[in-house]
C-alpha cells in the first residue's frame, strides 16, 4: 500500500483514538518511519494535531447526517475529512475523493456520501453548544468561563485551538515566550544559587544559567534529567543535572538563593501545543495535582535561604492550582509587577491568557522568605 500523508493520519489518529497513544509520540514515529517529503509531513502533521483537536466540532459537523453511529475506524475517516472540509483549507474534491480512498470497499459508498454532504452543508452548521463549535469538552469551557469570564474564556479556547508559534531565544533554544518571562521572574543574580525543581526539558533551567546562576536541575525521573543535561551541553552551560523527587529533596534547608517550581498541573492554558490533552484531562485530575502541588511546595519552601526567593509557576489558568494555595510558612507575598512579561494581576500573583500575546497560558506567583 502506498503511503500518503492521509494514510499515515488515519493509522495515527486510530492509535490516538483506540489505544489512547500520544500525539506527539505516535505520529513522530510513524513519521520517522515513512518516506514522505517535507511537505507531506507537514500535511500529515496538521491533519492529525488539527483532526484532534477539532474531534468534537467533526463529529457535530458529520452526526448530521448519520442515523446510526459506524464502527470506530469509519468515525475517524468522517473525523479526517470534516477537517479537511470544513477547518483543514483543503479542496473539497481532494478532502472528500483521497479520504474516501482509505475506507475498506463495504464502507466507502456511506463515507462518501456523509462527507459530500458535509461539504456541501458547511454554511448551514448550526452548533448545538459552543463547545461543540470550538471542540472542547463541556467542563473545560465551563470552568474557564467562571474563572475567566465569558469574553476571556472564548479568546483563550480560540487561541488554543491554533497551532502554537515557535519562539527561538538569542542562544537558539526553542522557548514558549511566557515560559522565558517565569525565567526572568526568578530575577537571578550572577553567582546566585538557584533550584528549579521541575526543571524538564531544561528551558528556564539553561536560561538561568545563561544568566550567570549558580543553577541545579533537577525532576523526578531520570531521562528527563537526561533531556536537561543535553540541553545544557548543547548550550555550552555547567548545569548541576540530578534526580530528585520535589516532594521529598535531599538538599540542606536554606542551601538556595532561590527555589523554582514549575509544578506539574493541569496544561489547561497549553492546549494548543497538546492536541490530544483536552480530551485527556478529567476535573479530578485538577484536584489530584492540587494536592501534589501542595507537597512540592511545603517541601521546597525550607531549601530557600532567609531573604531569598520561592517562586511559583504553572502552564494553566485556574485559581485552584495557583493564587488558591497559602502563603507558605515564613514567606511573605512578593506582588512587584515582574518587570518583564504580558502579565495581568491576578489576586496575589499574575496571569498571562494565551490571547494576549500569541503565548502559553501562565500563572505566577513568588514569595520572599521572611524567617
Amino acid at each position: 500500500m502506498t503511503t500518503t500523508a492521509r494514510r499515515v493520519a488515519f493509522d495515527a489518529l486510530r492509535r490516538i483514538e483506540a489505544d489512547g497513544a500520544y500525539a506527539n509520540i505516535v505520529l513522530g514515529a510513524m513519521l520517522d518511519r515513512s518516506d514522505l517529503h517535507d511537505q507531506d509531513r507537514r500535511f500529515a502533521t496538521d491533519l492529525v494535531y488539527g483532526t484532534t483537536r477539532m474531534r468534537r466540532a467533526c463529529d457535530a459537523l458529520v452526526d448530521r447526517f448519520v442515523t446510526s453511529p459506524p464502527d470506530d475506524a469509519t468515525r475517524t475517516l468522517l473525523r479526517l475529512g470534516a477537517y479537511q472540509l470544513v477547518f483543514g483549507d483543503v479542496a473539497p474534491h481532494a478532502a472528500v475523493s483521497e479520504t474516501v480512498g482509505l475506507a475498506p470497499r463495504r464502507t466507502r459508498g456511506f463515507v462518501n456520501a456523509v462527507l459530500r454532504k458535509v461539504s456541501s452543508d458547511t454554511t448551514k452548521m448550526v452548533w448545538p453548544s459552543e463547545a461543540a463549535r470550538l471542540s472542547y469538552p463541556d467542563w473545560i469551557v465551563d470552568r474557564l468561563t467562571d474563572e475567566l469570564g465569558r469574553d476571556d474564556a472564548l479568546a483563550s479556547l480560540v487561541r488554543m485551538n491554533e497551532p502554537a508559534t515557535v519562539t527561538v531565544r538569542d542562544d537558539g533554544y526553542v522557548q514558549d515566550t511566557s515560559s522565558q518571562w517565569v525565567a526572568a521572574a526568578v530575577e537571578v543574580q550572577p553567582g546566585e544559587r538557584i533550584l528549579d525543581t521541575c526543571s524538564a526539558p531544561g528551558g528556564k533551567a539553561t536560561a538561568m544559567a545563561a544568566a550567570g546562576a549558580a543553577v541545579t536541575a533537577a525532576d523526578v525521573r531520570a531521562n528527563r534529567v537526561s533531556l536537561v543535561a543535553a540541553n545544557a551541553e548543547r548550550l555550552g552551560l555547567d548545569i548541576d543535572c540530578v534526580v530528585e523527587d520535589a516532594t521529598a529533596p535531599s538538599f540542606d534547608p536554606a542551601t538556595f538563593d532561590a527555589v523554582l517550581i514549575d509544578a506539574p498541573c493541569s496544561g489547561l492554558g497549553a492546549l494548543r501545543r497538546r492536541p490530544d490533552a483536552r480530551w485527556r484531562i478529567r476535573p479530578s485530575d485538577v484536584d489530584d495535582l492540587v494536592g501534589l502541588q501542595l507537597r512540592i511546595i511545603a517541601a521546597s519552601a525550607p531549601l530557600v535561604r532567609p531573604g531569598g526567593r520561592l517562586v511559583y509557576s504553572v502552564c494553566t489558568l485556574t485559581a485552584a492550582e495557583s493564587v488558591d494555595h497559602p502563603v507558605p510558612d515564613g514567606f511573605e507575598i512578593d506582588d512587584r509587577p515582574p518587570e518583564i512579561g504580558a502579565w495581568r494581576p491576578f489576586e496575589h500573583g499574575w496571569r498571562v491568557l494565551p490571547h494576549d500575546a500569541d503565548t502559553d497560558g501562565m500563572v505566577l506567583v513568588r514569595y520572599r522568605r521572611t524567617a
